[in-house]
Order: structure tokens, then C-alpha cells, then sequence
């Protein structure tokens, strides 16, 4: 109901069976359009300090605005969406329930997504009763010496942008970084960004190619990986970091 012709739902791009994101590189938007960017999966985002791969929105309740808006997603409008939903008689009733509102606005649709957002929440994994819970034996003996260089600063130095912090792991550090990920040649052997991240939300120059650290809870479920989806497994993106990333003027 949240897109002009209802065909696509919130749960069409986040899907629980693909770790809350869809399994695609691009997903399916009204009338099989297609974004540029992959859909990041909805685990832990109540943790996320903005929303986007580029960050333009602060909260969950902003980036349920954009999705709606978006020509390529559900082309449809705010106001669209307040007045199909009052013709609703359940939905009325529901939001009169929660809010005690005769009318509904957008503004209680986005607060009511992001109230079910914050409760898609993913910890007590192997890893945190291994690291935290002193269970020396909820982790493998290869996932143990994995961590090791995943916390090692002359090996891996994943841990420097995937936190792990003393208390609890968000595995982001709630940045944004260049890793030279959607970077061309041109004819005259140059560097071009395909995408310019970051920099579109600040204008500041050095956050030209630069996109959210991703959190790694429940990776193997939210193939593919990056911004554009473009690395279908895990190998490769460890493959592209060995390789350290691909070169350009921000990297």
C-alpha cells in the first residue's frame, strides 16, 4: 500500500528470508525498475547513527520517507500514502489505537516502521559468547584464528572500520570510507567514480566514493556485498581487500 500501484512493500527489498535485505544486486522497484545501489539489510539498524549508504538521513524515521518518494522504488507521494490509508477502516483504526488521531499523517507512518525497525535487533551470536560470554567453545578453532586476524593490525585490520567494542559489537564503525569500490577507467586512462556516495549528502571533496561501513552481523544471509552488489560471495570481498581495493584519488 505504500507504493503508487501495490506492487512493492517495504518487505519486497528487506526480506526476512535474505537476512532482511532481497538477495538481488539492484532490486525490483514499481513496474520491474531498478535502482543503482544494493538494499542494505534492516538487522541492527536502530544502531546506525544515519540511514543510507550515503547517510542522508539521521533517523529510521527519515529513511522511511525516501523509499516512498523515489521515482525507481514506489513512486509515490507522502500525501498519496495518508489518503489511501485512511480510506482503510483498518488501518484507521489501528493508527486511532496507536496514536488516538482521527486523521493519519505521514509522520505516524514513519514513526510506526521505525518502532518495528528498532526491534530487528541481532546479538547473542557464537562470536559474542565466545568474546564476551567466555564460552571457549561456541566459536570453531578456525573461526577463532579467523578473529585473530580479523583483530590483528599487521594482518587483517578489519577491526579498525567493523568495531568491536568492549561491552558489545556493532562491527561498524559508523562511518563512511573510500574503498575504491564502482571506480572505471576512462579513455585516457584516468579514474572516474560511478558513484560519488558521500559527497552527494556533504559536497566535501574527500567523501567523494566513500559509503557506510557495513555491519557484518548475519552476513552470510545478505548476499551480495558493497554498495553496488557487486562481490556475490564473501571470498571475493576478502579478495578485494587483499588486493587493496581498487585505486582512485579519494581511496
Amino acid at each position: 500500500g505504500l507504493s503508487v500501484d501495490n506492487t512493492v512493500s517495504c518487505g519486497t527489498c528487506h526480506d526476512p528470508k535474505f537476512g532482511f535485505s532481497d538477495g538481488k544486486q539492484f532490486s525490483d522497484g514499481v513496474r520491474k525498475q531498478k535502482g543503482d545501489r544494493n538494499s542494505p539489510t534492516v538487522f541492527n539498524s536502530a544502531y546506525y547513527t544515519q540511514q543510507f549508504w550515503d547517510g542522508r538521513a539521521p533517523t529510521l524515521e527519515k529513511q522511511a520517507e525516501g523509499p516512498v518518494e523515489t521515482p525507481v522504488e514506489m513512486a509515490h507521494t507522502l500525501a498519496g500514502v495518508e489518503q489511501r490509508l485512511m480510506a482503510d477502516p483498518f488501518y484507521k483504526a489501528e493508527f486511532k489505537k496507536a496514536f488516538g488521531a482521527d486523521v493519519i499523517t505521514y509522520e505516524m507512518v514513519e514513526k510506526a516502521i521505525a518502532s518495528f525497525e528498532r526491534t530487528v535487533v541481532s546479538g547473542n551470536s557464537p562470536f559474542d559468547r565466545y568474546f564476551y560470554g567466555g564460552d571457549k567453545k561456541a566459536m570453531s578453532a578456525s573461526a577463532i584464528r579467523g578473529l585473530e586476524v580479523f583483530r590483528n593490525p599487521k594482518k587483517g585490520n578489519c577491526e579498525v572500520c567493523h568495531t568491536i567494542g568492549e561491552k558489545y559489537a556493532l562491527f561498524t564503525d559508523n562511518k563512511f570510507h573510500n574503498l575504491g569500490m564502482g571506480v572505471k577507467l576512462t579513455i585516457n586512462g584516468e579514474t572516474e567514480l560511478t558513484d560519488l556516495g558521500r559527497f552527494k549528502v556533504t559536497k566535501v571533496e574527500s567523501d567523494k566514493g566513500a559509503f557506510k561501513t557495513s555491519s557484518l552481523r548475519n552476513i552470510t544471509l545478505t548476499a551480495p556485498y558493497m554498495h553496488d552488489g557487486s562481490h556475490k560471495n564473501l571470498k571475493e570481498v576478502i579478495d578485494f581487500y587483499v588486493g587493496g581495493g581498487n585505486s582512485n584519488p579519494y581511496r
